[in-house]
């Protein structure tokens, strides 16, 4: 079953539903997708270490300079 067909059929029960029971149909919008948050890398120990390493260096280079 296509949708186009899916939603033939749906009317079809609606109009229907209107005519027999003489009730009223609510339709509601679809609900949006969650919005999905970008994944992050925790740091492992080894790259907290690589960063303070870094860090170190840096601040010997800027140090030695006059």
């Amino acid at each position: 079953m296509t949708k186009d067909e899916l939603r033939a059929e749906l009317e079809r029960q609606e109009q229907r539903y209107k005519d027999v029971y003489g009730g009223e149909v609510t339709t509601y919008a679809a609900q949006p997708e969650p919005e999905r948050k970008p994944w992050r890398k925790r740091a492992t120990v080894q790259d907290q270490a690589f960063t303070q390493e870094l860090q170190k260096m840096e601040k010997e280079l800027k140090a030695e300079e006059p």
